[in-house]
């Protein structure tokens, strides 16, 4: 499987608190030569209107076509683009590898910095996607990731247990997550 494509370019997109140095996301920029990370001005109190503009710019400023790569908030922040995104922009994303969203809509407080990211639209996404699931995730339940899943149009994996599949679960170059991938793409045709 070779990542090093010229006919697209993958733009990671990390949750709050960004991608540390032993996480799965920051691993892959290493791997993969035609790589970014797009920024956000305040990874520790995220806002919605901010997150998505600078994913939009991203988009826009792509050279080539793009592969979205989102973990947890990230994950919200490539659903609410899409529901708005110009149609000219939207057709630049080649397939999106959506992993660990969160419920930004549930009650409890320690969701209170994400919520503004709510409601999270339920509408199936234009282009090839995975959403890729644990079964222990503090931050969505199973079977909201589950429902997330089908109202977007998407094909679903089921990690088992990997909890928020991000800084903690220390996965490395995380393989599984590299063949999940690899699928994904080959099911978009890259």
């Amino acid at each position: 499987m070779t990542f090093g494509s010229t006919a697209f370019d993958f733009l990671f997109l990390p949750g709050r608190g960004n991608s540390g140095a032993d996480h799965w996301q920051t691993q892959w920029l290493g791997l993969f030569p035609n790589a970014s990370r797009v920024l956000q001005a305040n990874w520790d109190a995220p806002d919605p209107v901010d997150w998505i503009a600078r994913l939009d710019a991203a988009v826009r400023a792509a050279p080539r076509p793009v592969v979205l790569i989102g973990h947890s908030l990230a994950t919200i922040t490539t659903v609410k683009w899409a529901a708005r995104a110009e149609a000219d922009l939207l057709a630049k994303v080649r397939a999106a590898f959506l992993v660990a969203a969160t419920d930004v809509g549930n009650p409890d407080p320690s969701f209170d910095l994400v919520r503004p990211f709510a409601p999270v639209p339920m509408e199936k996404l234009p282009f090839p996607t995975l959403v890729v699931a644990s079964r222990n995730d503090p931050r969505v339940s199973f079977a909201r990731s589950e429902a997330c899943a089908a109202a977007w149009g998407t094909d679903f994996a089921d990690v088992g247990e990997l909890g928020h599949i991000g800084n903690a679960a220390n996965l490395g170059i995380w393989p599984t997550g590299l063949l999940l991938l690899g699928r994904l793409l080959g099911r978009a045709g890259l």
